[in-house]
């Protein structure tokens, strides 16, 4: 196999602005403007029908907006030229005819993109497709048929990949390769678009986070902003709330009530929290470290649970 590529480019490696794009009255992505560095890994997260593969079909080109405007590399996406050596896509289907073997379609894309056939046997290996690569692609489970998509977007080695839900069909041996192959090229100057809307799993993989909800932007930065966001704090059950509450106020805490008869109190750590109940002989039934799960920010930044 070839040495890998050093990619270098620009900060930044796709640019959204005001990207709408409505289908009669209904509108599936509305006014969304984002950005992906380059060397990075970003996580686009959102509920099912939230408008993320419509966004990537406009983000690479294969579908116009109705408003607004994409960039790749500083090229509007409605002008793009088919560069596998820049841009590396897998949305929806692998698109392979079910008659033709996995091998015989790599070998057309490469043709069509100008690349040399031994590059078709690389990328067989590199997404452990090799020993059925000889098979028609209608034999293929969901996971073979998610490898082969994957390495017809790897063909040109390309700069930027942008995947949508990648991780379908994927066992866990799977996952843990694609995590691994991502990553990597994050280490390497690559850019990685991908959409999921399991933000728990990928969010082992990812550097920076888009979410969106119903077509619109709920939150872009970093993974560690996200996690951070949550509520978290720790919980307590006493008999003497009004006296606990002003100790934790005197602290620098804040402490409101839950459901069940529980406290909340934000601001101060478990270890905190005990040391001063017990100093000033505030009896505590229970006590116990809350952190919010990224699974639990999701939903309540698109609203509840995934639809």
């Amino acid at each position: 196999m070839t040495s890998p590529r050093t990619f270098h480019g620009d900060p930044v490696a796709i640019r959204v602005e005001g990207l709408t794009k409505s289908y009669g009255r209904r509108t599936a992505v509305d006014d969304l403007s984002f950005t992906v560095g380059s060397g990075r890994v970003t996580g686009f997260f959102g509920p099912n029908g939230a408008g993320k593969t419509t966004a990537l079909k406009a983000v690479v080109g294969l579908s116009r907006p109705t408003a607004g405007r994409a960039f790749v590399r500083g090229t509007p996406a409605t002008t793009i030229r088919p560069d596998a050596r820049v841009l590396g896509v897998h949305i929806e289907a692998c698109g392979a005819h079910p008659g033709r073997s996995g091998r015989a379609h790599l070998r057309s894309l490469a043709a069509l993109a100008g690349l040399p056939r031994r590059r078709v046997g690389e990328v067989l290996e590199l997404v452990g497709l090799e020993g059925a690569a000889g098979r028609r692609v209608g034999k293929y489970s969901m996971g073979m048929r998610q490898r082969l998509g994957l390495a017809a977007a790897l063909l040109g080695d390309p700069e930027i990949l942008v995947l949508d839900e990648p991780v379908n069909g994927l066992d866990p041996q799977g996952i843990r390769w694609l995590r691994k192959l991502l990553r990597d090229r994050a280490a390497r100057g690559g850019t990685v678009l991908l959409s999921s809307h399991m933000l728990g799993e990928a969010a082992q993989t990812v550097d920076d986070v888009i979410v969106i909800d119903r077509g619109r932007l709920v939150h872009e930065g970093p993974i560690r902003e996200l996690e951070r966001s949550g509520e978290s704090g720790v919980v307590v059950r006493t008999a003497e709330a009004e006296r606990l509450s002003g100790l934790v106020a005197a602290a620098g805490g804040r402490i409101r009530p839950e459901d069940g008869g529980g406290l909340l109190v934000e601001g101060l750590d478990v270890a905190e929290v005990a040391r001063l109940a017990q100093r000033e002989g505030v009896l505590l039934e229970e006590i116990l470290q809350r952190t919010a799960s990224l699974e639990d920010v999701f939903f309540g930044l698109t609203g509840g649970a995934d639809r």
